[in-house]
């Protein structure tokens, strides 16, 4: 019955952590992949000037729907992969994991993400980026001729419906693989990236419950927010390169891979090219991961306490 108890306890921290972090998402997203914009302010302001307080929340329901499940599976399995390496090297799925035990955990849930988050992601982005402006300067810089732009958005038209009709797009012109571009770049953020989640997660919680009240409210608050602004923060240049490839459209082909996508992105904007959206990062990192822990641990104590 644990088990089934940290899914759903996933889940339900996961739909809160969503709603509370998608318009800095989408303002992290524009400036990774977009063209155009100065800062953060300057960013934000376009947003709201050509698309309203809308804008912010554009490709939102299907992270809702989908981040909920990928976050359930995600607290879920790192949950479970402690009790299977405790019960493997303790005899007892009870035992408290050390350092190392919860390093791999982490490094196991970041890999294993990487199949169900990189669809999630991408089709996301590609909706966050449907910006008429943005998607034709994009293309122009791309070198792709005025014909190419007029058949993305013929008269003014997004190209992607919603979620559905994306994900039916990519699948017609892109084949299964197209749902999985930017997945190498996914593991290289995710990885390291879950790592830097849960092992600071852990540590905070420690030196935070006062008197060992490691159910204290606060705790779990600050700790799960700090935890999330140092995973997004240093996972930062890996997103970036994510954010890129799988914002490049068949239509805007830019880069090959990993490495070209590095490569171009160094040689025409510099090494702060791949810093952009960092202090979003660090700013939206708190909020969302500070209400999925305390919505996660919450839910626990909720779910425990029949």
């Amino acid at each position: 019955m644990k088990c089934f108890h940290d899914f759903l306890a996933g889940w339900i921290g996961g739909a809160s952590s969503v709603i509370v972090g998608h318009p800095l998402d989408t303002v992290k997203t524009r400036l990774q992949a977009g063209k155009g914009y100065k800062n953060t302010l300057h960013c934000v302001v376009q947003i709201y000037r050509t698309e309203t307080v809308a804008g912010f929340f554009k490709g939102l329901s299907f992270p809702l729907a989908s981040i909920t499940v990928y976050n359930s599976v995600v607290f879920g399995f790192f949950s479970n992969s402690q009790r299977v390496i405790s019960k493997v090297r303790y005899g007892d799925a009870r035992h408290p994991c050390s350092m190392l035990d919860l390093t791999v955990a982490s490094m196991s849930t970041g890999l294993m993400s990487v199949v169900l988050g990189a669809p999630v992601d991408l089709v996301k982005i590609r909706l966050q980026m449907q910006t008429l402006p943005m998607l034709a300067e994009n293309l122009n810089l791309a070198g792709t001729s005025n014909i190419a732009v007029r058949s993305v958005s013929l008269q003014g038209q997004p190209t992607y419906r919603g979620p559905i009709h994306c994900i039916n797009s990519i699948l017609r012109t892109e084949g299964i693989q197209g749902l999985y571009r930017g997945a190498g770049a996914m593991v290289l953020r995710d990885v390291p990236g879950y790592t830097l989640y849960f092992l600071p997660y852990t540590l905070f919680r420690r030196w935070l419950s006062p008197e060992g009240n490691s159910s204290h409210l606060c705790s779990i608050w600050l700790a799960g927010g700090l935890a999330g602004s140092i995973s997004w923060v240093t996972a930062t240049p890996a997103d970036v390169v994510k954010s890129r490839l799988q914002a490049d459209t068949l239509h805007s082909r830019k880069y090959n891979g990993i490495l070209h996508c590095i490569v171009q992105s160094y040689k025409t904007e510099g090494i702060h090219v791949f810093f952009r959206g960092a202090s979003v990062n660090a700013i939206r990192g708190f909020p969302m991961s500070a209400t999925m822990f305390l919505g996660y641990e919450l839910s626990l104590q909720f779910f425990r306490g029949f």
